[in-house]
């Protein structure tokens, strides 16, 4: 390490700057290479409950699909065995899910490449599925009424997930589905990411996205939203974040402090995320604790002006790094475009026009940046080196998370499908 990078890494917030480990990195670190994988991109169909297995680069192309929703007769026995179950499930289903059922939220698969662990926001539970057999290996019910967000650890042993209504995150066992620990976060935890090796957790809340309080003046209502960074082992915290307090100082007193999909250069110093309602992005300094810049994107003149009307609070909701970490790529969700942008100057390449985009990602060789188009139920390509889209995949309904992942070197599908 340089002596002038050194220098700089002599306060707590720097220290932590060494922990962050970005989303791609992570996802391509714990899914790990070895004899008899082969390298894919897992794509969940929130409103299906399935998840399509394709390619991880070059023409994406569909490999095989998975239920995750095996099990739906024996859950929804339960869920309309229980009044209190029936109310949270009925409510995801007409506010977060738009009117349909939320089964395929986050997805990674195991070490090995013979199962795919996922998490249910309507069923409230995170499940191992045989990616062989299509059967659940183990289920493990969430705190609360409903799971989002998940995280796997750079070795692919243990995967942490957002108890969304709990207000916790919950780390798991990959192979078994035991619980290993969990921690408070603040108002409905959100992103999850694992740091230095599988040292730390970091974890975003987003506090309460299904109200019509839009507004900056009604920003109070929606709750406390803060960054948590935790030990992994002893899941203490070691550090709280409150945007709020960074985007007052510098004058951005009505941006929401709700911090959502986010991005980590790939020396972990800085920190770009995306804040409910503002249609591009921020640039945060771990070592000084500061945000450094700002990035408006262009809107589309179609776009509703209401807030009310925007998906979850999102304006964009998407964004990754390119392993490089010189472009980034962002999902202008509401915008319905997707575009490169160059981190160092902030030049935005083009609008590559997309359907409800509500993911970004990086391929398995680094070359693309893809997107989930919710609206258009496909994934597409994006050039990081030119900005240009390269072409699209049809999926099922309404994908929204996209990860890397293994399978084994000849798995085609489930047995029987």
């Amino acid at each position: 390490m340089p002596a002038s990078r050194t220098r700089h890494l002599c306060s707590m917030a720097a220290a932590l700057a060494l922990t962050v480990a970005g989303p791609a990195t992570a996802a391509v670190a714990a899914s790990g290479s070895s004899d008899g994988l082969r390298e894919v991109l897992f794509v969940g169909n929130n409103w299906d409950g399935t998840a399509d297995v394709v390619h991880s680069s070059g023409d994406f192309a569909k490999i095989g699909r998975i239920n995750v929703i095996p099990d739906k007769a024996q859950r929804l026995a339960e869920i309309n065995a229980d009044p209190i179950k029936w109310i949270y499930y009925t409510s995801i289903r007409n506010e977060v899910g738009e009117g349909h059922d939320q089964y395929a939220d986050d997805m990674y698969s195991t070490p090995d490449g013979r199962s795919v662990v996922v998490s249910r926001p309507s069923f409230a539970d995170v499940v191992s599925i045989d990616l062989a057999t299509d059967k659940v290996n183990w289920r493990f019910p969430v705190a609360g009424y409903r799971a989002d967000h998940m995280a796997v650890s750079p070795d692919g042993t243990r995967v942490a997930v957002s108890a969304s209504t709990a207000n916790k995150v919950q780390v798991l066992d990959i192979e078994t589905g035991k619980e290993l620990g969990e921690f408070d976060t603040g108002d409905k935890p959100h992103e999850n990411f694992f740091t230095d090796g599988g040292r730390y957790i970091w974890n975003m809340s987003i506090g309460e996205v299904t109200t019509s309080l839009d507004t900056p003046g009604w920003d109070w209502t929606k709750g406390d939203r803060h960054i948590t960074v935790v030990d992994a082992t002893t899941f203490k915290q070691v550090r709280t974040i409150d945007m709020r307090q960074r985007l007052d100082a510098i004058g951005l007193k009505d941006f929401s402090d709700a911090v959502r999909p986010a991005a980590f250069t790939p020396d972990w110093s800085k920190l770009y995320f995306q804040v409910s309602f503002f249609n591009g992005f921020l640039e945060y300094d771990v070592a000084t604790d500061k945000i450094t810049r700002v990035k408006t994107l262009p809107e589309n003149p179609a776009t509703n002006p209401d807030r009310t009307t925007w998906l979850l609070d999102s304006r964009h909701h998407g964004i990754s790094m390119n392993p490089a970490g010189t472009k980034l790529c962002v999902a202008g969700t509401m915008d319905n475009y997707a575009t490169v942008v160059d981190r160092a100057s902030f030049d935005v390449g083009p609008l590559v026009t997309a359907s409800t985009p509500y993911w970004a990602t990086v391929s398995g060789d680094g070359k693309d940046c893809v997107i989930s188009e919710a609206g258009a139920d496909q994934i597409t390509a994006i050039d990081f080196a030119t900005g240009q889209k390269v072409l699209s995949v049809p999926v099922g309904d309404h994908p929204q998370r996209v990860r890397l992942g293994h399978v084994q070197a000849d798995w085609t599908g489930p047995q029987g499908s």
